[in-house]
């Protein structure tokens, strides 16, 4: 890369929420992948860089060492900083960033480790939802991986969320699940399309349901669940004429003969489950359950539990796939119906 074409590939934007030296990195990657600039390339000193695109030599002094780290460049005295190498994929290690444990993160995580391969070093970080530990574990570890596969699953605004992912070089970040509003760039992601799912796996359950009159759907205040869900499933009712209503605790929620209750959280299972023993409804038949998110357990209990779920195991594949491919793509994760005695 000579000094005079170095604008044409670089591009600092002074009030980006991106610091400007990740700017300059990621602006330099891209200019390797799209095939500006080729191994054995010299790139401008610290002190040219920094007159050209009126930036701080400690700015590009600081990209310059992110792009040492992962294998892309060298100094020698004499000759200056150069491109050593253009697969600056080969060495990989991986930070998983989930809000929580459970059964389908687990299935997430297995198939990812899975898919990977031998030779990849995968680390799990869970959050607990704590935006104020996400953002510690950001910091501390921005430098420290060639990728970053984040669950984002926040009550913070997205916009606070958003700024914050947008300190991850792009070539770093594969977002899972949840799309944030507000995360520029070029970059990877596995995503739900939240409304449309769950209207659509409603609509494949319309001759079972028709038994029943009334949906509800169990859907906390203050909840992470993103509100896309209540969008789709006001959708589907008013659709196909169902009594429907948004319930935020089933604990108090009366439940009567004729309602089928679709249920977001565990903990809200178990409450339904033990409140339907202390009634002679039979779920299933005077009353009706479906299960958000598919889990082993849920084959079992009450001889099956009718679920509504993205396929995990395929978001885990999926991911991995494209940290494998280096691909920025942003792909939609299969959503399936299992109908079992539940409903």
């Amino acid at each position: 890369m000579k000094l005079t074409d170095s604008n044409k590939y670089i591009v600092i934007d002074e009030y980006a929420p991106t610091p400007k030296y990740i700017q300059l990195t990621n602006s330099i990657l891209s200019a390797i992948e799209a095939g500006y600039v080729n191994k054995d390339d010299t790139l401008p000193s610290i002190c040219e860089m920094s007159n050209e695109l009126e930036i701080s030599k400690d700015t590009v002094e600081k990209s310059y060492r992110d792009l040492k780290k992962i294998g892309v460049l060298e100094s020698i005295p004499g000759r200056g900083y150069y491109i050593m190498n253009t697969d600056f994929r080969q060495k990989s290690k991986i930070c998983l960033l989930f809000n929580k444990i459970s059964s389908y993160k687990k299935m997430v995580y297995d198939s990812f480790v899975t898919t990977v391969g031998e030779g990849v070093t995968t680390d799990l970080c869970i959050y607990n939802n704590d935006f104020t530990q996400f953002k510690k574990l950001i910091d501390s570890k921005r430098d420290e991986y060639s990728h970053f596969v984040i669950m984002p699953q926040f009550t913070e605004s997205a916009e606070i969320v958003a700024q914050l992912i947008n300190t991850i070089p792009k070539h770093k970040l594969v977002i899972l699940s949840k799309m944030i509003d507000g995360v520029t760039g070029d970059y990877a992601a596995v995503y739900e399309d939240f409304e449309n799912d769950i209207y659509g796996a409603l609509e494949k359950a319309v001759p079972e349901l028709t038994k029943y009159h009334t949906i509800k759907l169990v859907f906390p205040n203050n909840s992470y669940y993103p509100k896309a869900i209540t969008k789709g499933f006001i959708r589907f009712c008013q659709q196909y004429a169902f009594k429907f209503s948004l319930v935020p605790d089933i604990e108090v929620e009366p439940i009567n003969e004729g309602e089928v209750c679709v249920i977001l959280k565990e903990d809200d299972l178990v409450t339904f489950i033990e409140r339907m023993k202390s009634t002679n409804f039979k779920i299933g038949k005077q009353v009706g359950l479906i299960s958000y998110n598919e889990a082993p357990i849920k084959k079992i209990i009450l001889n099956g539990i009718s679920t509504i779920s993205t396929d995990f195991s395929e978001m885990g594949k999926m991911a991995a796939k494209l940290i494998a491919g280096g691909s920025k793509m942003q792909l939609k994760v299969p959503f399936y119906l299992t109908l079992r005695a539940t409903v």
